[in-house]
């Protein structure tokens, strides 16, 4: 099953020092993963909302009938299955634990006061497709980097991906966070796309190493949930694999492929 994960891709460098220390002194993580995962949250000391200690359990854990974020916030397991999609979902509780836990705040919570429904409600269904398909778009707080944002909001593609290629190595940082987003990416498609959120920083966080620019990122969005909560229209989609230096061939041709970047829909006239 992990044998099929090509680490060397760029998209991975966002679990890439998770995997690492889990792996520990064997150098490996096999299909037996869950007990290095526990490992690995112990040493943080990682803790759900409530302070309970983080850890990852068998699916057999989680009981008939109860709903799996609830359960991780009344015990703080995670319940957790031998497959790639769960994997990936422990790397990211390893990586960015405080937004981990900041989203499974919201979810726990919108839960206990409506109860588990044909609806999600709009917070759950915010919280869940930023669990599952998120990627973070950190971009300089400066004109450039505004510029690159608006380009992207606006599918201008050709201007953000070609025009202004130069600008995701000075302003511009993208970490995925989707834990089914990096399973899908295992076996990489062009049409594999983000719901992305910008973030905007100083140049205090680009002068950071990516350990330290990891860490504030973890902080400040788990922040901005706890104050703000989340809904669907907090995200724009960004096709991954234009992301420039993360696919080869990467001329106008392959930008120009409409089906994949595809044009920003027209407002419907009154």
């Amino acid at each position: 099953m992990l044998a099929a994960i090509d680490w060397s891709r760029p998209w991975y460098d966002t679990i890439r020092a998770a995997v690492t220390l889990a792996a520990g002194a064997e150098g490996f993580i096999d299909n037996r993963f869950i007990d290095k995962f526990c490992l690995q949250a112990a040493s943080l000391k990682l803790c759900n909302h409530q302070g309970l200690p983080l850890r990852f359990v068998p699916q057999s854990a989680l009981p008939e009938g109860t709903a799996y974020e609830a359960f991780i916030g009344a015990t703080g397991g995670v319940p957790t299955r031998d497959n790639l999609h769960d994997f990936f979902n422990g790397l990211v509780w390893l990586s960015f634990p405080r937004i981990k836990v900041q989203l499974n705040a919201l979810q726990a919570a919108q839960i206990a006061r409506d109860g588990v429904g044909k609806s999600r409600g709009p917070a759950r269904d915010g919280a869940t497709i930023y669990d599952e398909n998120a990627a973070l778009l950190v971009a300089r707080d400066n004109a450039a980097g505004h510029e690159l944002v608006e380009a992207l909001r606006g599918h201008r593609w050709s201007e953000a991906f070609v025009e202004r290629r130069a600008s995701f190595d000075v302003d511009a940082q993208l970490w995925l966070f989707g834990h089914a987003l990096m399973e899908k990416l295992v076996a990489p498609r062009k049409a594999i796309t983000a719901h992305t959120r910008v973030v905007f920083a100083g140049d205090d966080y680009f002068a950071l190493d990516d350990t330290a620019r990891r860490a504030w990122l973890d902080q400040r969005e788990a922040a901005e949930l706890a104050a703000r909560g989340l809904s669907t229209a907090d995200f724009t989609p960004l096709p991954v694999l234009g992301v420039p230096g993360w696919w080869p061939a990467q001329d106008q041709a392959f930008y120009d492929d409409a089906s994949v970047f595809r044009p920003k829909r027209s407002a419907p006239a009154n």
